[in-house]
């Protein structure tokens, strides 16, 4: 009666003892590696133990390992093997030995299907993780090999499209005009402003270098087998110079398409000597060739001949009208919060325009997205102050940077006709970004600046600027990539006087900016990219207005009418590397400027002065009203043989 039940007891307790067995007279080895590839140790410790290793060449580690074993059992020399690799490893019942990649093969049944917990297995390193979650050594890293994509059959294309960020592994920063480039090859990416690249591969294992101002090179083994992603992180590099070579690169700006573009760092901006204590970037700017400053005092540019005015200044992709502190002593711009600065001196970009002289685009940095930072200092009239660190770690970031001046003792000591005098500004910049996920990020950007002075009289001047903007950036695919731009730009000017209550008065004048940019990216392949895309600008400006201050003035009111205008423009550009040698980028931008009501238009006869003696009528056009539109196109073409 109870003979059945005996018999699967004796099965089970056979079965169990051949497994224990197994576990417990695993065959020693012994092992000294250092720097040695998987594959070397594995065919080793598979002819030391007689066993069976089961794996896939193709999909091991690339990394080169460390053992030293003497005369350990087998999976114990496995388990130090891999204690710091995606690698495991697991043993059947029969000393079957299986090696995998991220995955652990389990050789044994589900724990449900004979309704009875399987027989233990030997396995070794933590159970299967992804390389996010796992803390790998670094140094392994250029080592690696990084699957791009998983291997299609069906997809015939010979090239594929990488993507992704490049990063400061410190701060978590995006380094912009980093190099990405494909060893013993002419396939190259440069990252934008905000740390993106898209690099062309051919199909199959590749090394590729990236490099970067202050930071260390790097390398990267890639298979890529379809389009994917991989970011980049780059370790900050201190370099200490036994000697140092001065050398000319004579081929950079002739293998170049963009011509007369002058870009300086951070790093850069700092090692220019000082004026009180104060790093000046405009200052900075005029030390390079075909630039000259307008005159003593003050921070504005001529660019190749051009005037004041025809310099387009972008803060962060907003306009700034006025870029000078305290008599254009010091310019409007914090260099502690300043990433880079590009200046472009001709073949200036399709995306830009409005602009006949030059384009000075300055950039700040986004923040510490992992610490918190942050730096003072105080000069003889200066003091500044700046903080940074992340919102939510690796994920948002904000930097605030403010300055002031107290320079009413250094004016005192002037001569007698400017003792009385008295100076003061400041500046405020808020920068803020948050991913949001892998393929949209937002950009919240603010400046405010005030200036305020007069030379000993009773006439008081102050000027300042306010911008405030938002970027979008949405990456589409491998190929494309938008940025959406709104923004608010104002600039102000007034003088006043209060000393004589009957003739008080005040002047102002303002003038006022709303806009909205769409830019697209498209990158076809190595050879070919296209950039495209539209803007619209709103102008409201308050040309004056002279007004009485207090009751006691007698000064009669006199307020211009408001102007408003409407700017839009369409632009596209295609570059294409015909080869090696041959390079060609043609773009063409078309501006529609508007004139918009409300106005009154006089009408004067041909020939005579304008003048209101002169007039011979007026008609009032409606508010929104076109008043008269201009419009053209703007081309661009770039050769380099």
């Amino acid at each position: 009666m109870h003979r059945p039940k005996l018999f699967v007891f004796a099965i089970m307790l056979l079965l169990g003892a051949r497994a224990l067995h197994a576990q417990s007279s695993l065959p020693p080895v012994t092992a000294h590696y250092q720097k040695a590839a998987l594959a070397t140790i594995l065919t080793d410790l598979e002819k030391q133990s007689g066993l069976r290793f089961y794996f896939d060449i193709n999909a091991l580690d690339t990394s080169k390992y460390d053992l030293s074993v003497d005369k350990a059992p087998v999976d114990r020399a496995l388990s130090q093997l891999f204690q710091r690799s995606l690698m495991q490893f697991s043993i059947d019942a029969d000393q079957n030995v299986f090696i995998s990649r991220d995955a652990l093969v389990k050789p044994a049944l589900p724990e449900d299907f004979f309704d009875a917990k399987p027989k233990p297995v030997v396995s070794g390193a933590a159970p299967a993780s992804t390389e996010r979650t796992r803390k790998i050594d670094p140094t392994t890293l250029e080592n690696k090999l990084y699957m791009i994509g998983s291997d299609n059959p069906k997809n015939t294309r010979s090239s594929f499209t990488v993507t992704g960020y490049v990063q400061n592994q410190k701060t978590g920063e995006a380094i912009a005009g980093a190099v990405i480039f494909l060893d013993n090859s002419s396939i190259t990416a440069i990252t934008d402003q905000y740390g993106y690249y898209t690099l062309s591969l051919p199909k199959g294992r590749h090394t590729i270098t990236i490099k970067s101002i202050a930071m260390k090179q790097t390398r990267r083994q890639l298979q890529v087998q379809d389009d994917g992603k991989m970011d980049i992180s780059l370790q900050e590099e201190i370099m200490t110079l036994s000697n140092v070579l001065v050398r000319a690169d004579k081929t950079n700006q002739v293998r170049s398409l963009q011509m007369g573009i002058q870009k300086l760092d951070q790093a850069t901006i700092k090692q220019v000597p000082v004026v009180f204590g104060e790093t000046d970037v405009l200052r900075v700017a005029m030390t390079l060739p075909g630039v000259k400053t307008v005159g003593e005092a003050s921070t504005g540019l001529n660019v190749r001949g051009g005037s004041a005015d025809q310099n387009l200044i972008l803060f962060n992709d907003a306009t700034i009208y006025n870029p000078s502190h305290f008599f254009g002593l010091f310019s409007a711009f914090n260099a502690e919060t300043v990433k880079d600065i590009q200046l472009y001196k001709s073949g200036i970009p399709v995306k830009y325009g409005g602009r006949l002289s030059s384009v000075l685009e300055v950039n700040t940095r986004e923040g510490n997205k992992k610490n918190y930072a942050g730096s003072a200092g105080i000069g003889p009239i200066t003091s500044r102050f700046n903080i940074e660190g992340p919102l939510s770690k690796d994920k948002s970031s904000f930097l605030f940077g403010a300055r002031t001046t107290y320079a009413n003792w250094l004016l005192n000591l002037l001569p007698q006709e400017y003792k009385h005098s008295k100076a003061s500004f400041y500046d405020v910049n808020l920068t803020t970004t948050h991913e949001l996920d892998s393929k949209n990020s937002l950009y919240l950007l603010a400046y405010v600046s005030n200036d305020g002075f007069n030379l000993n009289n009773d006439t008081s001047y102050n000027y300042g600027n306010r911008n405030f903007s938002a970027k979008w950036k949405h990456i589409v695919n491998n190929r494309w990539n938008t940025l959406l731009t709104a923004g608010y730009d104002h600039y102000h000017y007034g003088i006043g006087s209060e000393a004589n209550p009957q003739r008080a008065y005040k002047l102002d004048f303002d003038l006022n900016q709303y806009y909205l940019k769409f830019h697209v990216n498209y990158f076809m392949s190595a050879m070919h990219s296209m950039e495209m895309g539209l803007s619209t600008l709103f102008y409201k400006l308050h040309p004056g207005s002279f007004q009485p201050v207090g009751d006691k003035s007698a000064v009669i009111p006199n307020i211009m009418e408001a102007e408003q205008a409407l700017e839009n423009a369409v632009y596209i550009s295609d570059r294409y590397r015909i080869s090696n040698e041959f390079n060609l980028e043609a773009g063409l931008r078309y501006s529609v400027f508007s004139y918009l009501g409300p106005k009154t238009i006089n009408y004067y006869p041909a020939g005579v002065p304008v003048s209101d003696a002169n007039r011979i009528g007026s008609d009032k056009a409606a508010g929104g009203s076109f008043v008269k539109t201009y419009h053209g196109p703007e081309l661009r073409l770039t050769a380099r043989y």
